[in-house]
């Protein structure tokens, strides 16, 4: 380990305790998307500029993606610029974490503490969010306040982005600033996403599956249950059609894929819904949601194309009429839609720092590998950005008791100074 890199490690470990304080705090103010009923990512915000108002960033920016939805009505994304030896000639590194969390869940099952009054215990910082993605965050933030402490200007600048509505598909977040503020990113930017990894942080995530949330609504007519013929039964029908889609969709698209794990394409029915609340009903709507997670090989609007196709089989199979109304009828609604880009190349230089800094830091060899999860490295990777996920998490993200543990963001605030070191 080098000199400079070995100060910088040790600054980080000095700060240890301030992290941990800066996690609470964070921890502590809910921002959960309105999508989920709650309010944005504003007080959150506020909050993680007030903290570092006082530190030595050379540019933070604010931008809001307006939500007439969420509090104050923007959601904010936060951009902290450090630059590097040669100023803003530096080469760019890119640390993306999210400001938002998804809600608690069912709060019986918070047995350590409640989701959003923080607990330390067992070196564990429990509480929503503090995993997912606090604990990147606050590494990221003092990865940079070390060298900030030393004098130390990084051989890149490092822009720290802290971004909105990562949990509900980034729309407010960073697509919306790739789309609306395109000028503020370069082909060759490093990019990292600190969302996702394994136990001993030696897994980087270069790929993707593609992501299809689809809905399928079954109308058809509520009746009695002693009387079946007077109408037709909507969740019979939207049963047939979810059980022949389940067997259709994995036969079809059964290649395997061992850069991903699992690895291949996976189908799941998720949600059901219907109106009945008496054994007796025969309901007249059902609903039946799919979560897709799509090898990028296969294409999107032909698993749709087929999607559509057995609905209208089905619709045949059913047929009837009832006070001149043709039924069943059935739709097909995308809830939510992210087609895989290429991989970003496993030799490429982000993927090769991030390999030697953990050598170096951990005497560890990392690999490469695909997931079936969507990130925000998406984006990137579409813009032709070589970006890579890379985090050392107990993958207890969206978990009741979720927790981070402190050791893992402190030792990864070690490696994301290395990238910008190294």
């Amino acid at each position: 380990m080098n000199e400079t890199l070995e100060r910088v490690t040790q600054e980080i470990e000095n700060l240890r305790d301030d992290m941990v304080r800066t996690l609470v705090e964070l921890i502590s103010i809910p921002a959960i998307s309105p999508d989920y009923g709650g309010e944005g990512e504003y007080d959150k915000a506020q909050k993680l500029l007030e903290i570092i108002r006082d530190w030595p960033f050379d540019k933070v920016e604010v931008y809001n993606a307006p939500d007439e939805r969420a509090k104050n009505g923007v959601r904010p994304s936060i951009l902290a610029y450090y630059y590097g030896e040669k100023g803003e000639e530096s080469d760019r590194l890119w640390i993306l974490t999210h400001l938002d969390v998804v809600p608690p869940g069912d709060l019986s099952k918070w047995t350590v503490t409640e989701p959003f009054k923080p607990l330390i215990k067992d070196e564990k910082v429990y509480g929503r969010g503090s995993e997912d993605n606090g604990q990147s965050l606050v590494a990221s933030l003092y990865a940079v306040k070390a060298m900030m402490n030393l004098g130390i200007r990084p051989k890149r600048t490092l822009i720290l982005a802290f971004v909105s509505d990562e949990e509900t598909g980034s729309h407010y977040g960073v697509e919306w600033l790739i789309k609306n503020h395109p000028e503020l990113f370069r082909k060759d930017d490093l990019v990292l996403v600190p969302d996702g990894g394994n136990e001993d942080g030696t897994f980087i995530e270069v790929a993707e599956k593609s992501i299809l949330w689809f809905k399928l609504k079954v109308r058809g007519k509520q009746v009695h249950a002693s009387m079946p013929d007077k109408g037709l039964n909507a969740h019979r029908v939207a049963l047939d059609l979810a059980y022949h889609l389940d067997g259709f969709l994995h036969e079809k698209y059964s290649k395997r894929d061992e850069l991903f794990e699992p690895p291949e394409s996976t189908f799941e029915p998720t949600m059901v819904k219907n109106p009945a609340d008496s054994p007796n009903i025969a309901p007249g709507e059902h609903e039946v949601v799919f979560d897709c997670r799509v090898l990028p090989d296969y294409s999107l609007d032909e698993i749709l194309g087929d999607v559509e196709r057995l609905a209208k089989e089905v619709t045949e199979k059913y047929k009837k009429e009832i006070d001149g109304k043709i039924l069943p009828e059935i739709d097909v609604e995308v809830l939510q839609r992210l087609d895989a880009p290429a991989p970003t190349d496993p030799d490429s230089e982000i993927v090769r720092l991030l390999k030697e800094a953990i050598k170096r830091l951990r005497g560890k060899d990392a690999k490469v590998g695909g997931i079936g999860g969507g990130t925000f490295a998406a984006f990137f990777r579409k813009l032709g950005i070589p970006a890579v996920v890379w985090a050392t998490i107990d993958e207890m993200a969206h978990q009741p008791n979720e927790y981070a543990k402190i050791d893992n963001m402190v030792e990864d605030a070690k490696v994301m100074a290395a990238l910008a070191l190294l």
